[in-house]
């Protein structure tokens, strides 16, 4: 078959589709996927840019061709800002390296022992919940997620509670946020180092960042005490072929992703279960009956978990229709065939899993809440990279299963006591900064449910 050069939107001459992209990300996405199928081409500013939606060309970009398919693309370049050389934005043998040294951390059975702590900090904040919904008030889900899972991924990364640190925290990462994304669709690509009042806060705010992280790591390495969690995994761990260890900056670097990547992805996915299930009453439902069949009032356990796949079913379509990673670049190092398209070398290619995981071929209704999709049986139809929220293939996020296993969790333990209902007046839609977040914060009422009846 002859390779043909694939159709894409115009845009306007000095700028391509930019204009098009700051207005409406989501829109440009979903609209260019539709109109120009599986590979389309089109100008992002000065870069030249493919959007790849189709499984078969998502797999090869991912998977089966992936070195020809690097990370020296402007958007992680940025992300170097924040997350120095971790395990997000290295690549090659550096972060092959890093990869095995952390990949013990994250093994099931190491993982499973974690859930006891997950359920500690959800049930302190269903307590909080208690006094604020007896006072009649709303409560901004979107914060109370952040602060959730924030503490969570704390306990489980340093051993100890970053609670009195979350304001801090979420304030500098939602100013790196957006700035991040303003300069990306701008295309102010220079380090934040000049004395204007944007780069300035910018500074300042990584400055927070890592001066957290760092004083736990030096306060550790005083110590010299070995506390099970994933820190002491980091300092511990050798590499077997050539026993290096981590430096301070790599466990700066490291730890601040874990710590940035691992509480905001799980908590946008909670924020959209909230909304989700509001609007769809018969969804709640049935997750209820589930919780309150299977738990009987009590918290969940490791154990419970495989007795609670509606539960996990709902974090999984939640996953599909607001992925937190809604697109993802790459460069072009060689030239290249998908889907039958050429893709030129020293181009961009743009993955998008919320384009593809609502392509009309492999989801039907793509913009209906059904958890149902994610039988096993529904699963094993679909294309394997037809649903990617994490990623795929080599560089798939190394942290998923504590994810997906802390979002169950916590949709357990909030849904037996309370149903969180939008306010009135309030519009739901997505904002894709750095995660695609509800907007607005997501003020919601919290309505107690009643206790699960024994007989």
């Amino acid at each position: 078959m002859t390779t043909r050069e694939p159709t894409g939107p115009k845009g306007n001459l000095l700028m391509g589709v930019l204009p098009e992209v700051r207005k409406n990300t989501l829109g440009f996405l979903s609209e260019t996927s539709r109109v120009h199928g599986a590979v389309a081409r089109y100008r992002l500013g000065p870069l030249r840019s493919y959007l790849v939606t189709h499984p078969d060309g998502v797999k090869r970009v991912l998977q089966d061709n992936v070195a020809n398919y690097t990370k020296d693309h402007v958007s992680y370049g940025m992300v170097r800002w924040v997350a120095g050389n971790g395990l997000i934005a290295s690549q090659g043998d550096f972060w092959l390296r890093q990869r095995r040294l952390a990949q013990p951390a994250f093994h099931r059975q190491r993982i499973g022992a974690m859930v006891g702590l997950m359920t500690k900090a959800t049930q302190e904040l269903l307590e909080r919940w208690d006094t604020t919904a007896s006072e009649g008030k709303p409560v901004h889900v979107g914060p109370e997620m952040m602060g959730l899972t924030l503490r969570i991924v704390g306990d489980a990364l340093f051993g100890t509670n970053v609670a009195e640190k979350t304001a801090v925290v979420g304030q500098a990462f939602d100013v790196i946020s957006e700035q991040v994304v303003h300069r990306f669709r701008t295309f102010n690509i220079l380090p934040p180092v000049l004395p204007t009042r944007a780069d300035r806060q910018f500074r300042d705010a990584m400055k927070t960042l890592r001066g957290v992280v760092r004083d736990i790591i030096v306060e550790r390495r005083k110590s010299g005490e070995d506390r099970g969690d994933l820190l002491s995994m980091f300092m511990l761990a050798k590499d077997e072929e050539t026993g290096a260890q981590m430096d301070d900056t790599q466990l700066i670097d490291e730890s601040l992703t874990m710590l940035l990547a691992g509480h905001e992805t799980t908590a946008t996915t909670l924020s959209w279960i909230w909304a989700l299930l509001h609007q769809q009453p018969e969804v709640e439902a049935r997750l209820h009956a589930e919780v309150d069949s299977v738990l009987g009032g009590r918290a969940p356990t490791l154990e419970d978990l495989p007795r609670l796949p509606y539960a996990r079913m709902v974090v999984d379509e939640a996953l599909r229709l607001y992925p937190p990673v809604y697109v993802l670049s790459r460069k072009v190092v060689k030239e290249d065939e998908l889907c039958g398209f050429r893709i030129q070398a020293g181009s961009s290619v743009d993955i998008s899993p919320y384009a593809t995981q609502r392509l009309l071929e492999f989801w039907e209704e793509p913009e209906q809440f059904r958890p149902e999709r994610f039988t096993p049986e529904q699963v094993a139809r679909r294309p394997r990279f037809a649903y990617f929220p994490f990623i795929a293939g080599p560089r798939q996020c190394i942290g998923n299963s504590f994810a997906l296993m802390e979002a169950q969790v916590i949709t357990a333990c909030i849904a037996q006591r309370f149903r969180p209902c939008m306010v009135p007046g309030y519009t739901l839609k997505p904002e894709p900064l750095i995660t695609l977040r509800p907007t607005g914060g997501l003020p919601m009422h919290l309505e107690r449910r009643p206790a699960p009846s024994l007989f």
